[in-house]
């Protein structure tokens, strides 16, 4: 089977990005699942609730999350009734939502989990031991299970792929927004990836307009930071084949297009 995962998707661009090519990423890597990572989706803050139904009415399975879960209001009217959409497990048990979903594709149900870093992000509960704790519950139904490990350090991502590494199927790592090129299959089968990359403003910086953050960093001085609509986009995923059976991966495909990387004519 191939699980096909779209890195942070950032506002209208990142969204545009996905309708356009989302149908010729299905045509070509054929997944069993499609998991996007959406807490940029609503203009860089946080999700809608239209844009989460809007992402499942273009296919995409399972939406995860991260530092920015709870930047638009709108997700607490509507995130515990949202059976598709995990925020970071490791947040306090008091919040609202859950991170962990499970899907049942013909014969075979896969394990989603979510997970938030504590290096240079809010504190929070520690990733490592909810990791444990889910995938010890995950196991008792399938040996297909996925992260979304939402990380600033890159230390701290190696660490968590490391960690599970033959207790997962894979461990990708999101927040950065700049992919690496250090996709591999750890030695016990877990697949692995320090950060999937973004989807959104190709000509931006990180997705937002360039000229804002250019300024932050001559003056110093406070910079509204808004999503870049005009110029090229560009879509960051990866495709992950495991065996079904067993829950080992056996392949992982960096998946870059923009106007410099082409994919598709």
């Amino acid at each position: 089977m191939n699980i096909l995962f779209i890195g942070d998707v950032v506002g209208e661009p990142g969204r545009d990005t996905i309708k356009k090519y989302l149908p010729k990423l299905k045509e070509k890597y054929h997944p069993t699942i499609v998991i996007v990572n959406g807490e940029n989706a609503a203009a860089g803050k946080g999700i809608t609730e239209k844009i989460y139904r809007q992402f499942l009415e273009l296919g995409i399975q399972v939406i995860t999350m991260g530092n920015h879960t709870w930047d638009n209001r709108d997700i607490f009217e509507f995130i515990d009734n949202a059976k598709y959409l995990i925020r970071p497990a490791n947040f306090p048990e008091s919040n609202p939502g859950k991170g962990i979903v499970y899907i049942r594709i013909n014969s075979y149900e896969i394990a989603v989990i979510n997970l938030q870093g504590r290096t240079f992000l809010p504190a929070n509960d520690c990733p490592f031991q909810k990791a444990d704790e889910l995938i010890k519950e995950a196991r008792k139904r399938t040996s297909l299970i996925f992260v979304d490990f939402h990380a600033e350090a890159t230390s701290e991502k190696q660490a968590m792929g490391w960690y599970l590494d033959g207790r997962v199927s894979a461990v990708v790592g999101t927040h950065t927004h700049v992919q690496t090129a250090d996709q591999r299959i750890l030695p016990k089968g877990t697949a692995y990836i320090t950060d999937v990359g973004m989807t959104g403003n190709y000509d931006g910086i990180l997705g937002v307009n360039k000229e804002a953050v250019l300024r932050k960093f001559l003056t110093n001085l406070p910079a509204k930071f808004d999503i870049s609509k005009d110029g090229r986009i560009q879509l960051c995923g990866v495709n992950i084949e495991i065996n079904e059976k067993t829950g080992e991966a056996k392949g992982i495909e960096r998946i870059m297009l923009n106007d410099d990387q082409r994919l598709f004519d």
